[in-house]
């Protein structure tokens, strides 16, 4: 159907619909006779203003496959930016190296900045600890009996990875990566849907979280986080993933991304 656009439309609805009501014979006015004219011109209006609104396009079209789409745009140009960063980031290094051999300041300031590099995450670094693997139930809630789940309680959310990475580092853990990526203590663990994005790439579940340290602690800060232990009665109740395995050489890679502090608080 095409509309016209601008308001002449609605305008001649009501014309239209004035003209047939001053046709009726008087004595042959009911109540609905009356209230047919009215109908007729507002839904002329709605329909004017509809058409308007959506400009050609259509209201109920589903704007998911648009937000797929974007979000894969903007992890290509997050990757591109990466590349482009590990470029710079070489090359100042190497502008660094040079100056260093025959400046001295440079040289001390360059020897002093290597040495908080480990502690912050920037070296590879490997050592015994644990491996948590957390994953989506197999099954959907139309498959359990009805009342007892919806599709929430089928999947890992943000804040059950946020429970065990917290749980580690309070266990003691000295470096930890997750989907093999190295995080740091500033690093925020975030979820779009079921997936996690790490430095602008997403990843699919299981994930996998690994940490260095002594087993023992890091096994025993598990079992006494709080947050830990819902999402294990989530995984007895309805299925889901949950190991803890323990590694006796875990690879952690230098952390890659930004280091620049965007805000920060004093505790109290």
């Amino acid at each position: 159907m095409e509309y016209t656009s601008g308001t002449s439309s609605w305008r001649k609805a009501v014309l239209r619909a004035g003209r047939a009501f001053a046709r009726l014979p008087g004595r042959r006015r009911s109540g609905w006779t009356l209230g047919v004219p009215l109908i007729a011109a507002a839904a002329g209006l709605l329909f004017t203003m509809s058409a308007t609104v959506s400009a050609g396009t259509s209201l109920r079209e589903d704007r998911r496959v648009a937000l797929g789409e974007l979000i894969s745009k903007k992890e290509a140009e997050t990757q591109d930016a990466r590349m482009r960063v590990d470029q710079l980031r070489n090359e100042i290094d190497g502008l660094t190296d040079a100056l260093a051999v025959g400046d001295g300041p440079v040289a001390l300031e360059h020897a002093r900045g290597e040495g908080y590099l480990s502690a912050a995450g920037l070296t590879a670094v490997h050592g015994r600890g644990l491996t948590v693997r957390m994953d989506d139930a197999p099954n959907s809630a139309d498959d359990l009996t009805p009342g007892t789940a919806t599709q929430d309680d089928l999947v890992v959310h943000q804040q059950d990875v946020q429970a065990v990475v917290n749980a580690l580092w309070a266990g003691g853990a000295e470096a930890m990566t997750i989907m093999n990526v190295r995080v740091i203590t500033t690093t925020a663990v975030q979820c779009v849907g079921n997936t996690l994005l790490l430095d602008g790439k997403r990843y699919s579940p299981p994930f996998v979280i690994s940490a260095i340290g002594d087993p023992a602690r890091l096994q025993a800060a598990l079992d006494a986080a709080k947050g830990v232990q819902a999402f294990r009665d989530a995984v007895r109740d309805y299925g889901l993933g949950y190991s803890v395995t323990r590694e006796a050489d875990i690879q952690a890679p230098a952390y890659q991304g930004s280091v620049l502090l965007r805000h920060a608080s004093v505790p109290r």
